[in-house]
């Protein structure tokens, strides 16, 4: 019998949107474990602060817009190998969602990135058996009046989940999403400071409490490591049980 494992010694993790939040909680995790990460961030500013935090020591950090293309195949280009993929590039811009250009920058984002990203590194996952994990949402199952852009690009990263696992099972690439709850990450932080919605989350939270972005790297791990090995197409809601109610 196959012994599991979550050593990730010599594996080489590409984090796109990871120089904050749960992105940069992912990174963290996966240098610890042993990989050699590349983390992106949006801006220089951003990528050099997150340079200096703790975890960030053996992590390579890298400006890249996810919604360059040239850039994303430069990327591609310049890698020479890849084990792991995890596209937590995201944005959410609530009302101006209504905004039909607005609504499509958040798709770009959100969703196109990612199956861009996937198309150019296939062939590099290819040859190492490797994996892709999405960063779904609670979105992905429910509406979201107030962000109709954020919802529906959530709602396709919850299908290109399930389509590219299967369209791309027979090279042996595993493809799965997480799907956060209420995290503390930047982008929540006007949920959290808002009374009335904060205390609706938590009564609607089964554990009664906020996650943090740590507790949503670790399932990120998990199934991207040898424990997972026959897991793929799954979307692995990470909520503290908001989805149960």
């Amino acid at each position: 019998m196959a012994k599991a494992s979550f050593d990730f010694k010599c594996r080489r993790v590409l984090i796109t949107g990871g120089t904050s939040g749960i992105g940069a909680s992912c990174a963290q995790a996966f240098a610890a474990a042993g990989a050699q990460v590349l983390a992106t961030g949006l801006t220089e500013q951003e990528v050099l602060a997150c340079a200096q935090q703790p975890g960030f020591e053996s992590v390579e950090c890298r400006v890249l817009d996810v919604r360059d293309h040239e850039a994303l195949a430069a990327l591609a280009l310049s890698l020479d190998g890849l084990d792991v993929l995890v596209h937590c590039a995201g944005m959410i811009r609530r009302e101006a969602e209504h905004d039909p250009d607005v609504f499509d920058e958040v798709i770009q984002v959100n969703l196109s990135a990612g199956m861009r990203l996937s198309t150019l590194m296939r062939p590099q996952l290819a040859r190492t058996s490797g994996s892709i994990v999405f960063i779904a949402s609670m979105l992905s199952f429910f509406g979201g009046p107030r962000q109709p852009a954020y919802a529906a690009s959530k709602g396709a990263v919850r299908q290109l989940t399930l389509s590219l696992a299967a369209a791309y099972a027979p090279d042996s690439i595993r493809v799965n999403a997480v799907a956060p709850g209420w995290i503390v990450t930047n982008l929540s932080r006007g949920a959290r400071e808002d009374a009335a919605r904060n205390a609706m989350i938590l009564a609607r939270t089964p554990m009664g409490r906020w996650g943090q972005p740590e507790e949503v790297a670790d399932p990120i791990l998990f199934l991207c490591s040898d424990a997972a090995r026959f897991i793929t197409g799954v979307v692995l809601p990470v909520d503290g049980g908001f989805l149960t109610v």
